[in-house]
């Protein structure tokens, strides 16, 4: 039996006996219903792009900013013809009969949260990275996934690349380059990574409902920015963007840009899983500002075959020394390397042509296969399923809280747990702020 909309509502979207019902099977000329949460920064692109996809509908937006929820519905009418429904609470959207799918670009630490109530609710999800704002949340959103049978995308758009597709096909078959044993991912931003000032306390914007915004996360007031040289912010410290320089919203670099380099750093190492050994090193140099997350890291993890996979964030500068991208993947092999974008090559520089049979697999965009995969409930066709965004997110959340503790770190993959060290498993959970509790599920 479906929750009502009451119900949802006065639960605060707590778990109840029984599976949600599912969505009817969509007829071939059926329009998905979406509704866009998180509209200011990438869920603008978010309208854009499925926009882009004709078999879906923008019924509805919701955000908590009341000017920006405002703009896009005019623009979107513009486009469209058709007003979107809007809605402030996201609660009152998923209880919407009209909506069967969200997407969802809110600040980091509701991201899991939103899936999994808009998975009870029964609707489908596509989610932007990180998968979640903590390794626990991730767990949830996994089983929500699967306990209601929801589709949920990762917003990892390479996972859709036709070359990065055959190119993982053929490391996890060991051809080329022969077994993985060092898979690497880098983030090298600057530009619009800096000094982002200080804060000073005061009344947020009209319009924004800011507990809303705060959410799960624990009270503190709403900052507005003194000096720096942030482009982001107008005036709030953390609003619409600097958030992710926080612990209590982001997950820093590794935990923004970082996850897409990330996830195709896990997907190189060909099934490892996850991590028994994690350490991070680094800090936040330079720069004299409230901003709490590393702008200069380093983490390396080793599996239990004794591999290994690293990833570096720099936010300082001065990337291109020795690398022609600022983002970007290689992965070494017992007998060559692969380089995202160039190709694989022997120890001796030599290029490894493909073979001629390694076709480049057809692909839609990330958002049409979102929409494929919500219309044929193919969860195998999903372009960065909760199994593998959880790995990917899980290798992110193990690296920050070894940075955080000072401290390299053994962990049980098993167990999901940290060994003999109660510190540090502490950190697998965030704590959350009534009535925005995240529901364990069994």
């Amino acid at each position: 039996m479906k929750m009502s909309r009451r119900a949802f509502l006065g639960t605060g979207a707590a778990l109840v006996a029984g599976s949600m019902a599912q969505q009817s099977a969509f007829g071939a000329n059926d329009r998905v219903g979406v509704c866009c949460i998180g509209i200011h920064g990438q869920g603008k692109n978010h309208i854009r792009r499925f926009l882009e996809v004709p078999e879906a509908e923008i019924v509805a937006l919701c955000d908590v900013d009341q000017n920006v929820l405002e703009s896009r519905a005019a623009a979107l009418e513009k486009v469209t013809g058709k007003k979107p429904k809007l809605y402030r609470d996201m609660r009152e959207a998923f209880a919407d009969d009209a909506i069967h799918a969200v997407s969802i670009a809110t600040p980091n630490h509701w991201h899991a949260l939103a899936a999994t109530w808009a998975c009870q609710a029964g609707k489908d999800v596509y989610v932007e990275k990180p998968f979640a704002h903590s390794f626990w949340e991730g767990q949830q959103l996994v089983k929500a996934a699967k306990t209601w049978n929801r589709i949920v995308q990762h917003g990892t758009q390479q996972r859709s690349d036709p070359e990065r597709m055959r190119d993982m096909k053929l490391m996890a078959e060991g051809k080329l380059i022969g077994p993985i044993v060092h898979a690497r991912g880098y983030v090298y931003k600057n530009g619009n990574r800096m000094d982002i000032g200080r804060g000073k306390p005061g009344d947020p914007p009209p319009g924004v409902d800011y507990n809303l915004w705060l959410g799960p996360a624990k009270e503190r007031p709403f900052l507005w920015r003194e000096g720096g040289e942030a482009q982001h912010e107008p005036g709030g410290l953390f609003m619409h963007y600097n958030w992710h320089w926080f612990w209590d919203f982001g997950n820093g670099e590794s935990g923004n840009q970082g996850v897409h380099e990330m996830d195709v750093a896990v997907w190189a190492a060909a099934g490892k899983g996850l991590p028994v050994r994690v350490a991070s090193t680094g800090g936040r140099y330079k720069w004299q500002d409230d901003g709490e997350t590393p702008n200069t890291q380093a983490m390396q993890f080793t599996y239990a075959d004794g591999t290994m996979l690293s990833f570096e964030v720099r936010n300082l500068g001065s990337f291109k020394e020795a690398c022609d991208d600022d983002c970007a993947n290689s992965a070494f092999g017992t007998d060559g390397y692969w380089v995202k974008g160039k190709g694989f090559f022997d120890y001796a520089n030599n290029p490894i042509p493909v073979p001629a049979d390694a076709v480049l697999p057809e692909s839609k965009s990330e958002y049409a296969n979102f929409i494929d995969s919500v219309k044929n409930r193919n969860w195998d066709g999903i372009h960065g399923n909760p199994d593998d965004a959880f790995r990917s997110a899980a290798h992110i959340h193990l690296g920050n809280i070894a940075y955080r503790l000072k401290r390299s770190l053994e962990f049980d993959p098993e167990s999901g747990k940290f060994k003999s060290d109660e510190e540090a498993d502490g950190m697998l959970k965030d704590n959350y702020r009534e009535p925005f509790v995240f529901p364990e599920i069994a």
